[in-house]
């Protein structure tokens, strides 16, 4: 709101209390991802935010066809939160719309892969900012995804992903947690292993990711570097 200010006087004392924070649906993007290309899977995932300026993720896999439900919405500490039940359904290529990229921007590499997995062509414009984040995730995951076997095209804004089949092969992630988890559901669909290079950064982002992951039925194991 134009105008808006919050103002905060200091010198106050604090007291503990119970806070209920959210699950982030940044973390949650990977396994609605992986549920939905993973056949005859289902998944809840509990307690995840949902505050409309997150939720780009769940509005493009729907578009795409994505089977996602929003189970017991609910209010915590004044933010939406509900559990999101998915299932894994047969998804379509789309031109995703602009107006969705800033509510996703974090969650593009694993719409990616959803992408790959996806018949026909999806098309992503004005997103330039993917190619500032912690990688050059519009190149990185081009690069990624032709590696393992799936048409891409890299643009100055975006990218056009064409779906296909994933072979398995060696790919890198530059360091960046978000490819290599992208990646790491990629090896749902794979007709082969895959090995991500350069993973240590999950461990900071979403400690506990491959045992997690593990659990729900992905092939998965972190390898010690040499």
């Amino acid at each position: 709101m134009a105008g808006a200010r919050r103002c905060l006087e200091g010198g106050h004392a604090l007291y503990a209390r119970p806070i209920d924070v959210p699950a982030d649906i940044s973390s949650a993007a990977f396994f609605l991802v992986g549920a939905s290309i993973a056949e005859g899977s289902e998944l809840l995932l509990a307690h995840v935010g949902i505050n409309p300026t997150r939720t780009g993720v769940i509005d493009i896999l729907r578009a795409m066809g994505a089977d996602i439900e929003l189970v017991e919405p609910r209010e915590v500490g004044g933010e939406p939160v509900a559990d999101l039940r998915v299932r894994s359904a047969p998804l379509h290529g789309i031109a995703i719309p602009e107006s969705l990229v800033p509510l996703a921007i974090d969650e593009f590499p694993a719409i990616f892969v959803a992408a790959a997995c996806a018949e026909g062509e999806t098309v992503l414009t004005g997103a330039e900012e993917l190619r500032v984040k912690e990688s050059d995730r519009i190149q990185v995951m081009a690069e990624g995804l032709q590696a393992l076997g799936i048409e891409a095209w890299p643009t100055p804004d975006g990218i056009r992903i064409r779906g296909g089949r994933f072979r398995g092969g060696r790919v890198r992630s530059h360091g960046d947690h978000r490819i290599a988890m992208a990646l790491a559901m990629a090896g749902l669909r794979a007709e082969g292993a895959i090995e991500i290079e350069d993973c240590a950064n999950v461990n900071t982002s979403f400690p506990g990711f491959v045992d997690l992951a593990a659990r729900a039925g992905l092939a998965i194991r972190a390898l010690e570097e040499e």
